[in-house]
Order: structure tokens, then sequence, then C-alpha cells
């Protein structure tokens, strides 16, 4: 005994078995009138497209009712998103902001807390720079810089992280010869 494969074996063939026999479109037994099948109206057995144009119609406007419904929990995980990305962007600020008062205070003659800690604002946003604080020292051999910045909220009241991050930084004291 031989087996043949057909179109209709596998699963896309028992996929539209299925759904010719649904619809009552195609070709085998128990399909009805296959020549009124295809041309979109009710005309003949009462099976054909007109039934899946009638299925369409019903389910109108499903989508769009789906989408208002998942928009709320959208917006609120494109906050969250975006939350965590001032997060990352502070811990980067952070870093920069040390480095630089580190690298400035150690080239200073004179005030090198001063010019470490201009250097360390110099290049921060206002809306991390309102609500920083840098601390500027060392020892004998290394200068070292720590700013601690407040990560900003992007919209109030809905979450407060109240969370600090700090940026530590050194740089070896240049010579003043």
């Amino acid at each position: 005994m031989t087996t043949t494969r057909t179109a209709r074996s596998g699963i896309r063939g028992r996929i539209t078995a299925l759904r010719d026999r649904r619809y009552g479109n195609g070709s085998g037994a128990g399909s009805g009138n296959g020549n009124d099948a295809g041309n979109g109206n009710d005309a003949g057995n009462g099976t054909g497209s007109g039934n899946r144009q009638r299925d369409r119609d019903r389910d109108r406007g499903q989508t769009a009712i789906e989408f208002l419904g998942m928009t709320p929990f959208i917006i609120l995980i494109m906050l969250v998103l975006w939350e965590c990305a001032l997060i990352g962007y502070t811990f980067s600020l952070a870093g920069n902001a040390a480095d630089v008062g580190a690298r400035k205070g150690s080239g200073a003659e004179y005030g090198a807390r001063a010019a470490c800690r201009e250097g360390a604002m110099k290049d921060l946003p206002d809306a991390w720079a309102d609500e920083a604080s840098v601390r500027c020292g060392g020892g004998s051999g290394l200068y070292e810089a720590t700013v601690k910045l407040k990560v900003p909220v992007l919209v109030p009241g809905l979450f407060d992280l109240d969370t600090e991050i700090t940026g530590k930084a050194g740089s070896p004291r240049e010579d003043q010869r």
C-alpha cells in the first residue's frame, strides 16, 4: 500500500480544509456549489464569502476597542521605560562630572576645590544641577571628586524614586613647579 501526499495534507492543508468546511467553499465532498463560493454575494446555497463578510461586519471595531483598553498600559510602560533611561543618564552624568571635577582640581595651582566644583557643575543640565552635591579633596598623590545627583522624576506625584546616584573619580596631582 502506498501513501500519497496531497495539498490537503500537513498542517496548512488541515487548516485550509477546516476553513473550507466552515465557510463552505473549495472542492471536495460537502463543500456545496463551488461556483458561487468566491463571488462575494450570498446567492446560491447560503455558503461562500457572504458569511465571511457578515462575520467581519460583526467584528468591526474590535481592534479599536482592544487598543483603547490597552492604551493606559502602553502609556504606563512608556513612562517606566523613560524613567529607566533617566536613571541610566544620571549614572553617566555623575561619572562624567566627577571625572571632570577631579581633572580640574588636580591641575589647579590655587583654589583646587573651587576649580573642582566649577568643573563638575559646568556641564550638568538644570534638572540635575539644582540638587547636585560635589565633594572635592584628596591625599598627597591623588585628587578625588565625588558627585551625588538626584534622579529627576518624569511625572512628579505618579511615583517618586528619591534615588541618588554617586559618581567618584580620581586624578593624579600635577606638579606645580
